[in-house]
């Protein structure tokens, strides 16, 4: 097996960590209204890589920050990925019905339900955010926060990168028009993640920009991996319906590149993210692995 396929052991560690603070940022099932905040459980605590939650806290640790002042931003993040998948699963968006090998959440809940689920879910993420006391930021620093987060998530991040999406289903992009659709879909919000670690760890500015340039590149890797074993998985292992791309006539990397040319292309962000960290030495140890996972994960 490639040892980059899995996670070591601490970042293990800090997914359990994640799901913890995710478990106790959540509403509790059994009080009103029941059904909503079942749905919002469902759609968060069904497993998952929580990649941007690790990109969080391994940007965190690279500045010296403690893990408790990384939860809020970690936990945001996620419920930002969350509620932007159970969107995106909708009959009118790209209509799928399983996620992380099991029934999305419009299926088990309605597509009413899943709408005020993925709504209740962004919600709670800038509350967090705003007003968790074991962040400690000053307050125009986590104004700043904020700012990333929502930038991340709207019309130029992910709602962009969506729109972008939509109308490319049928055309033939080039591969600068598909890795600008991928930067604002996918690679918006890792960016955030990496973006809101160093500002919690208060991270030098003249580190920013290689921490950008790092996320910028894992970004692009992760997504073309997943369009990779979208034609090389199966579904049972990758947690979604194999193929589905090619069947919904969306444009992807292999499609454009062919899969050897992907691969390749894959290969150089890899590098150019791992050169872009390279400065920071050991202190960069959790995100040298993330980005290697990222780009050579089997699910």
């Amino acid at each position: 097996m490639n040892p980059n396929s899995e996670l070591g052991p601490a970042l293990k560690s800090l997914i359990a960590r994640a799901d913890e603070a995710l478990a106790r940022s959540l509403p509790p099932e059994h009080s009103a209204p029941v059904e909503l905040h079942r749905a919002m459980r469902y759609a968060v605590l069904g497993g998952g890589k929580r990649l941007r939650p690790l990109l969080v806290y391994a940007t965190g640790h690279a500045f010296g920050e403690t893990d408790s002042r990384l939860d809020a931003p970690a936990c945001a993040v996620e419920l930002i990925h969350a509620y932007s998948l159970v969107h995106d699963d909708l009959p009118a968006m790209d209509d799928d019905d399983m996620r992380r090998g099991r029934p999305t959440c419009h299926i088990v809940f309605g597509e009413a339900m899943a709408i005020l689920a993925g709504d209740a879910l962004q919600a709670l993420a800038f509350e967090l955010l705003a007003h968790d006391v074991a962040l400690g930021v000053a307050p125009t620093r986590c104004v700043e926060m904020l700012r990333v987060l929502g930038r991340a998530c709207g019309a130029e991040g992910m709602a962009g990168g969506q729109a972008l999406d939509l109308a490319a289903v049928g055309r033939k992009l080039s591969l600068a028009e598909l890795e600008h659709m991928h930067a604002c879909k996918t690679g918006a919000l890792i960016r955030a993640a990496v973006r809101l670690g160093a500002l919690a760890a208060g991270a030098p500015d003249d580190a920013l920009a290689a921490l950008d340039r790092y996320a910028h590149a894992v970004g692009l890797a992760f997504q073309v991996r997943d369009d990779i074993l979208d034609v090389e998985g199966e579904s049972a292992v990758i947690g979604k319906t194999a193929g589905k791309d090619a069947a919904a006539d969306k444009p992807t990397f292999p499609s454009i590149l062919g899969m050897d040319a992907s691969r390749a292309h894959l290969a150089r962000l890899t590098a150019d993210a791992l050169e872009a960290i390279a400065p920071l030495g050991e202190r960069a140890a959790l995100l040298e692995q993330l980005a290697r996972y990222a780009a050579e994960r089997a699910h």
